[in-house]
């Protein structure tokens, strides 16, 4: 290991936080970081979740199971969660602004693609180098917001971000659904690869240069597992990531199945009906944005809590008949889910002091697994017990959630 690599070198670069030139609040560069960013959030997400409305459609042209069918997002999350660990390495050595536009360009070329798969396991394929790609993205993107803008607003720019994940997660959702119901899943697929293609190059021309990154020179192996070591053996940082583990659990699980129950008896909703539900997604951007300011004014853990709780509701809502109920409780879920991924995310930068696109990337592998695993599992309580056992086993892993949110404050990194 070079010197160059050395703890004491990167503890030196920590400690020079004040001498850095950030992108500060009301600049121009600010503003286009902004744009840039909620741009790169909605091009991500909505390639990763653009399948999830499609589920019962595959389970029916494909005669496969509904736990069959959500492979297609779990796959794409799982190959995701491991990409992201790779791409951190890849960004200190090459920059992070490379990764992430590439990153995004071959994921939407590959949606593209996506549209001419002939058989079911040509689009799992497909959707697995998709997640491949597109780990580049994520935590790449949390350590630019980490090592670029100005400390003090670091929450609203993470919040910005995730605005732009949740718009991406909606829009993706929504227009497949209503675009399936006028044309094949296939054209759809197209369409919105093409759309992401142009985010990509306009991502490519807004985002200003890094001004703080610190390149390392080669791929040094020592180096970076010795930084997710470091990042593992801190308590703080070790129940954040479970945190993010349990969130993506409740909220995919909660989503995948979804569809599911609203397609058959009594609703037996169209896809764009299915899909238009997906407009919840409009109050986490709304609560993504706010959850800084929030958390300023009651505090981090409380904020957290609070984002579980409203889940938790959510959930239970969700169990009524009315159908008017059931679109407040997703409502609830979305909330309380974007305040505390939001609030999770920035606290992980601002926890890590070194390497920050170690913890990102760690926090993200742990994110998406919950994501892929539960997600998946899902479908055994589905088959087994219907929409009640969902909700058993998302209440169930929001409570521990909460228990992890109130001491996460008072754990010291080690």
């Amino acid at each position: 290991m070079n010197s160059s690599s050395t703890p004491s070198t990167l503890n030196t670069e920590a400690t020079s936080v004040l001498s850095r030139e950030w992108i500060h609040k009301g600049t121009k560069a600010y503003k286009h970081a902004g744009f840039a960013l909620f741009l790169v959030g909605f091009a991500s997400f909505s390639l990763i979740y653009c399948v999830q409305p499609l589920l019962p459609a595959f389970s029916q042209s494909f005669q496969i199971s509904p736990a069959s069918s959500s492979l297609a997002l779990s796959l794409t999350t799982a190959f995701l969660a491991i990409s992201i660990v790779l791409s951190s390495a890849f960004s200190q050595a090459i920059g992070r602004r490379g990764v992430i536009f590439t990153s995004m360009l071959c994921a939407a070329i590959l949606n593209i693609v996506s549209m001419f798969t002939p058989n079911w396991h040509s689009l799992l394929i497909a959707r697995a180098l998709e997640g491949l790609l597109l780990g580049g993205v994520p935590a790449v993107t949390m350590a630019w917001i980490a090592e670029e803008i100005a400390p003090e607003h670091l929450g609203k720019t993470m919040g910005l971000y995730i605005a732009g994940t949740a718009f991406g997660g909606m829009m993706g959702r929504v227009g497949m659904g209503i675009l399936v119901e006028y044309f094949s899943w296939r054209t759809a697929l197209g369409l919105l690869g093409a759309i992401c293609f142009i985010c990509s190059i306009a991502f490519l021309k807004l985002l200003p240069a890094s001004r703080n990154f610190v390149q390392k020179k080669g791929l040094n192996l020592g180096f970076h597992m010795q930084m997710w070591r470091a990042h593992l053996s801190n308590t703080k940082l070790l129940r954040l990531f479970a945190i993010g583990f349990l969130l993506t659990s409740v909220f995919v699980t909660l989503f995948n199945y979804a569809t599911f129950r609203l397609s058959g008896a009594p609703y037996s909703l169209s896809q764009t009906q299915i899909s238009l539900i997906f407009l919840s997604y409009s109050f986490g951007m709304v609560s993504s944005s706010l959850a800084g300011s929030l958390a300023d004014r009651f505090g981090k853990k409380t904020m957290m809590m609070s984002g579980f709780a409203l889940m938790i509701v959510g959930s239970l809502m969700t169990l009524l008949t009315s159908l008017f109920g059931i679109i407040i409780g997703i409502a609830f879920i979305t909330t309380g889910f974007f305040i505390t991924h939001s609030l999770t995310s920035s606290s992980v930068g601002a926890e890590s002091k070194q390497a920050k696109a170690h913890a990102s990337s760690l926090y993200l592998l742990f994110y998406y697994m919950g994501s892929s695993i539960v997600g998946s599992a899902g479908g055994w309580f589905w088959l087994h017990g219907g929409w009640s056992a969902i909700v058993g086993l998302t209440v169930f892993l929001s409570l521990i959630g909460i228990f992890l949110a109130v001491y996460t404050s008072h754990a010291k990194a080690h």
